[in-house]
């Protein structure tokens, strides 16, 4: 039986993910967390399977290739400009295959996990908006809408406000929740710290953890290998 729900998980191209991290990390090292980190949103995306149908949105074979592994299903974004445009494209495609409630995560949230998933789900209303934000409230970091295309969406570094404002204008009921999962997603180097120091055990956490143990000795604990070691000893 065809779900009516269906969450939405935008990526784009892996090999050159994560550029805002190229200060503390090399590209190979971005390329392996962007990979772990959307790991980890997959898992937790696995666990509300039987309540909703999940698509990777994205033109990435790497992704394709993953999303088989799960099982789910991808919607080709032959473009790859943003994730905005993106998501613009999928939600399209859901509106016409009648789907009444789209769900969108973005795959850089490596806490995410099935509990909280099911709390957005739960507290959808009839017509309306679910919105988890961004820690420091300035991102949209998982937005429920229904119907499908209630409003549009503009992800970015202050993405949360003007989603806010966009729902005002509906005049239908937005839910705001607060996550400490969902909550925290990786854009900046200090964002890799929190997340180190989080309790948990996600693949990017242990990828991150195993980067530190092979650090040089002497060096704060916590602090993360040095820029483009690899690159610039090639």
């Amino acid at each position: 039986m065809k779900l009516d729900t269906i969450l939405l998980i935008p990526v784009k191209d892996l090999a050159a993910a994560k550029q805002r991290l190229a200060d503390v990390l090399s590209l190979e090292q971005r390329s392996q967390l962007a990979e772990a980190m959307l790991r980890d949103v997959m898992s937790a995306a696995a666990g509300v399977c039987g309540r909703i149908e999940v698509a990777l949105v994205t033109g990435d074979a790497r992704v394709q290739q993953l999303a088989r592994e799960f099982g789910f299903e991808v919607i080709e974004d032959t473009r790859n400009k943003s994730e905005t445009d993106a998501i613009e494209m999928a939600t399209a495609e859901c509106d016409r295959r009648g789907y009444e409630t789209t769900v969108v995560i973005p795959g850089d949230i490596p806490l995410a996990s099935s509990d909280e998933l099911h709390r957005v789900l739960d507290a959808a209303p009839a017509a309306g908006a679910v919105f988890v934000p961004a820690y420091d409230r300035r991102g949209s970091n998982c937005i429920l809408r229904r119907p499908a295309s209630l409003i549009p969406l503009r992800f970015g570094n202050d993405s949360f406000l003007p989603h806010c404002e966009a729902m005002r204008k509906t005049g239908t009921e937005l839910v705001i929740l607060e996550m400490p999962g969902i909550g925290l997603d990786i854009d900046n180097p200090h964002e890799l710290d929190l997340l180190v120091q989080r309790d948990g055990d996600t693949n990017a956490q242990r990828l991150l953890r195993e980067w530190d143990l092979e650090r040089e000795s002497g060096k704060r604990r916590g602090r993360l290998p040095v820029a483009r070691e690899k690159e610039m000893s090639a």
